[in-house]
């Protein structure tokens, strides 16, 4: 099974508490472990989530929570399986199938062939399911698409069906319809009209804030420093206290080329202060590039060791093992 299409399968942006009141007696447990894990301390969490399992077991925003935990955790068997609780206690919620989803893209991911086709198939189940149960759950809507664009025919992908669900989406959202649009172009490698997309995005005058971040995302990946500081630029017209903005910032100012000690200073702030969360920008993004950043300053040792952080967080990223054997070198 190809790693690259099962690791798009799983991307993330949405990392939300229980939907469903717990019974009185587990609100407490609840409460901490929603802190606990909104702040990244997911062992707590854990431990948290199961005191209230035990005080309130059929409740599924409880069972819900824990496999978001587990799942943060790496631990996707123990993810899925609290999910699939969740699932069975409460299948109506378009939430809960859309989580379990990206739990069993990641047990895809990790097996071998015959298994990972498997996981595949329950993969794109549980992203349809989500957006039949609510087709407003965009997240769920970006999930499928960017399943389908990614996976082979013989477990449900194609291009045929993303594009569909993109046109469905543009009913629903015209933003989120183009941003799902502009993804496509881009991973299919067709540069002119993925330009073209992101730049009508921003130009949207939009009022969400996710939407010029993840413009921001795609003229990071384009190297262009004029685009996504204009993204950053409008995004902080939103929010300017919103604390991804040190991650964007941080890469803006290494692609620059320009104030390269402030990158420095907000990537490591950015590291030190936002949890490593799937709905936030990773930590393995940032420590490669403060690896670049100190490979341009030829501080190869700082270089090595942050791609080797970054590799640790996330071990399948080939650049990133060609750029530690390339300052290994030096």
């Amino acid at each position: 099974m190809n790693g690259r299409f099962i690791a798009a399968v799983v991307a993330l942006g949405l990392a939300c508490g229980p939907l469903v009141a717990p019974a009185r007696g587990a609100q407490q447990s609840l409460a901490d472990a929603q802190r606990d894990y909104n702040a990244g301390r997911y062992n707590r969490a854990i431990d948290a989530t199961t005191s209230a399992i035990e005080k309130s077991p059929n409740d599924a925003s409880l069972h819900f929570l824990l496999g978001q935990c587990y799942y943060q955790l790496g631990q996707f068997s123990n993810a899925a399986a609290d999910l699939e609780h969740a699932v069975r206690l409460d299948p109506n919620q378009s939430m809960y199938h859309d989580w379990l989803g990206k739990a069993y893209g990641r047990k895809a991911e990790q097996s071998v062939f015959f298994s990972a086709m498997s996981w595949a198939r329950k993969t794109h189940k549980e992203f349809e399911t989500a957006v039949e149960l609510n087709p407003s759950n965009f997240e769920a809507q970006r999930d499928l698409i960017r399943y389908e664009m990614n996976a082979p025919g013989i477990v449900g992908g194609g291009d045929d069906k993303a594009q569909k669900h993109i046109d469905e989406l543009e009913k629903l959202d015209d933003l989120q319809g183009l941003l799902a649009r502009g993804e496509f172009f881009a991973t299919k490698r067709r540069t002119a009209e993925a330009d073209a997309v992101f730049a009508k995005i921003l130009e949207s005058n939009s009022d969400h804030i996710g939407i010029y971040l993840e413009t921001a995302d795609y003229y990071r990946d384009r190297q262009n420093a004029e685009k996504m500081g204009k993204a950053i630029a409008a995004a902080e017209k939103i929010d300017a206290d919103d604390r991804r903005l040190k991650f964007y910032k941080g890469i803006f100012f290494i692609i620059d080329g320009k104030n390269l000690t402030q990158a420095e200073s907000l990537l490591k702030s950015y590291l030190n202060t936002v949890p490593n969360n799937t709905d936030l920008p990773p930590h393995a993004v940032a420590r490669e590039w403060l690896g670049k950043l100190f490979e341009s300053q030829k501080k190869f040792a700082e270089s090595a060791d942050e791609y080797r952080k970054s590799l640790a967080l996330d071990p399948h990223n080939k650049g990133v093992e060609e750029a530690l054997r390339r300052v290994e070198r030096k």
